[in-house]
């Protein structure tokens, strides 16, 4: 109701048009260091933003601040605002047609767990407990546990969105996620860490206790690195950070880049530019997935649709903008949920034959370098030349040997896919970007 007496106010004023985005969150989290309590938070926010179009002009607003009379004076001052600024004609509301009709209390995705609703501090307390295992874990002649620190946190999303063409739409989210942090030290007085986290929209789904264990785990197996000499080798890059190797290509993919001069990507749309059989969907309407949505934040709806297919890049997003500046067709304006199918070099169709592990990576690849890790670095968005740190380990004949340490890589990243070895079906499922472990062949490692 507020949302919508915004809009009537707006265009009761002066505005051509205008898409309200209204939102609140809670955010209850506990922290334990050492296996004790160390801090409680909670943060609620409301805010709303204002998408106004007045006179062939634009301009976004915000605040906290939801009285209605202060709602009013603050949007009178905002078209006010938005009639000095230059002239856009591009600046629009999407089409009527483009817009998610399916979006009506916002629980259509089941992301909303009821649960949530019965959660208190105790609760939240006992999970965090379970969590810790600074006291009970096994003491080792390798090294001492030095520090273990835990978080565990549970969110709320409710988020409104109403536009003054009749679209309205509505999101609602919940969030349960556990964290671990080990710093451990080993004979020779080297600490080493390591830590793993899970966060799932179902609380039932979440494994706290586990954490704790795969976080030291971790560390431990960094123990003893040796340097490596430089050269060109194989390269698998674990699931957890394999989204490293993908983001600049979803950058590379959005329209304002392109327009910019700012693409590696540029001109790419409807051609084949990556492996045949490589295939990268969008899957934004899973139910029950973290990233899932049903609209964009122009209220766009979303579609479960192939960005790369067999190679061939078939999507830009494309928000309504960009769409009337550079006479694109629209789409979405970002990725919500991508999923990298399996994938074996010289199959010319996606690879369904059976699960690809990272074991099975490992030992199609024989020998090379396995990164875990990566440790700064960029990728030049217009070339996409690439340097990153990395760390990992050492594999031969398909298992691992040792830690290695101080490597770079260095190359482009439109060759480095295009010598994509194999990719997985290990994706972690309480992640948005389902990417799993992947191998690649005649990567430059620098000591």
């Amino acid at each position: 109701m507020l949302a919508k007496d915004c809009i009537a106010f707006a265009t009761a004023n002066g505005a051509d048009g205008i898409r309200i985005s209204l939102s609140k969150s809670i955010t209850d989290s506990c922290t334990m260091l050492n296996g004790e309590l160390d801090k409680v938070s909670h943060s609620a926010d409301r805010s709303i933003f204002i998408y106004l179009f007045a006179d062939g002009r634009y301009g976004t607003f915000s605040t906290n601040r939801l009285e209605k009379a202060e709602l009013e004076d603050f949007i009178l001052k905002a078209i006010a605002m938005v009639r000095m600024l230059g002239e856009d004609r591009c600046r629009t509301l999407p089409a009527p047609e483009r817009m998610a009709k399916d979006a009506t209390n916002g629980q259509e995705l089941h992301l909303y767990d009821l649960t949530y609703e019965n959660s208190d501090a105790e609760s939240r307390l006992k999970c965090l407990r379970n969590l810790s295992i600074f006291n009970s874990h096994e003491k080792m002649d390798t090294f001492s546990l030095i520090s273990e620190e835990c978080e565990y946190t549970e969110s709320y999303e409710d988020c409104v969105l109403v536009d003054s063409q009749g679209f309205e739409g509505r999101h609602t989210e919940t969030s349960f996620s556990a964290f671990t942090e080990m710093t451990i030290e080993d004979c020779d007085g080297n600490k080493y860490s390591g830590f793993w986290w899970e966060a799932f929209p179902m609380k039932a789904d979440l494994g706290i206790c586990k954490c704790g264990e795969i976080a030291l785990k971790r560390a431990v197996r960094q123990i003893g690195p040796k340097n490596r000499k430089g050269g060109r080798y194989r390269m698998v890059v674990d699931t957890n950070v394999a989204s490293r190797l993908v983001s600049p290509i979803f950058t590379a993919l959005n329209a304002s880049s392109i327009q910019q001069k700012m693409s590696f990507l540029d001109k790419s749309l409807g051609k084949q530019v990556f492996p045949e059989g490589m295939t990268l969907m969008d899957m934004a309407r899973t139910p029950g997935k973290a990233g899932s949505r049903l609209f964009d934040t122009e209220g766009v709806a979303t579609s479960d649709s192939p960005i790369i297919e067999n190679g061939f890049v078939r999507q830009y997003f494309t928000n309504t903008y960009m769409s009337n500046k550079m006479d694109m067709k629209a789409t979405v304006e970002d990725i919500s949920r991508p999923c990298l199918q399996p994938y074996l070099k010289g199959n010319t169709l996606p690879y369904k034959e059976k699960d690809l592990s990272l074991e099975d990576i490992l030992r199609i690849s024989g020998n090379g370098i396995l990164v875990t890790g990566f440790n700064g670095g960029n990728c030049n968005p217009v070339t996409g030349d690439y340097s990153f740190g990395i760390e990992g380990f050492a594999f031969s004949k398909g298992r691992i040997t040792h830690p290695v340490k101080e490597m770079l890589i260095t190359g482009n990243l439109m060759e480095l896919w295009n010598n994509l070895l194999a990719a997985g079906s290990d994706a972690r499922p309480s992640v948005r970007w389902q990417i799993p472990s992947l191998a690649f062949e005649d990567v430059s490692f620098s000591a």
